[in-house]
This record gives C-alpha cells, structure tokens and sequence, in this order.
C-alpha cells in the first residue's frame, strides 16, 4: 500500500484529524507531515508520540497551554515553550500536533 492509499483509506473529518486515533500508524503521520510541507526528526516523532500517551491518558487533545506544560516536563523548557513549537509547527502547533498524531482537533483551536 503506498502513502496516498494509506492516507485516503483512514476515516477523517472534513477538516483531516482521524476519526479514530487507534487507526494512527506512524506511515500516516509522516504522509500527513509531508502533506503539510514538514520534514520529522526523531525529536518531532517523540513530541508526537507524547501527545499521544497524553490523550490516552487524560482522554483530551490539549491545547497551546496545557501542550507546552506537558512537553517542558517531559523534554525540557528547550522544547516546551510555545516560541520553539510554532517555528517548528506553525501559527497553531496545538492543531498541527493533534492532526500528525491522529487526535481530534483541541477545543478553542482554529
């Protein structure tokens, strides 16, 4: 199966966060970041993969605060603060996170 099939054959909304973020595989992260225009290093898979756990744990997507208070406890101030995830992601790397990591889209995000 090649990355367009994989992508197109995931249930989405209208606006491309999966229906179901069992169904998120690590192929259709990198498709969805290519898609995006971005080029994942093993520091943005890991940030990935941490919003995850958190989702699965507090059953939340978070938005920019709750985001960053989680990654500067688990990687640092470097990395968890929200200057050094919009360079990185964009305007909305809350949004932008949850759409790579297959969660739905944070409330109050735009």
């Amino acid at each position: 199966m090649n990355e367009r099939t994989l992508t197109a054959s995931l249930e989405t909304d209208h606006l491309g966060f999966l229906l179901n973020a069992t169904h998120w595989t690590r192929d259709w992260c990198l498709d969805i970041a290519s898609q995006q225009g971005l080029s994942l290093t093993d520091q943005d898979m890991a940030i990935v993969e941490s919003l995850r756990e958190f989702y699965f744990e507090y059953d939340l997507s978070p938005a920019m605060r709750p985001l960053v208070k989680h990654l500067k406890a688990r990687f640092g101030a470097e990395v968890g603060n929200s200057i050094f995830l919009m360079q990185r992601f964009g305007e909305s790397p809350a949004r932008m996170l949850a759409l790579l990591a297959g969660l739905p889209k944070p409330k109050n995000c735009l």
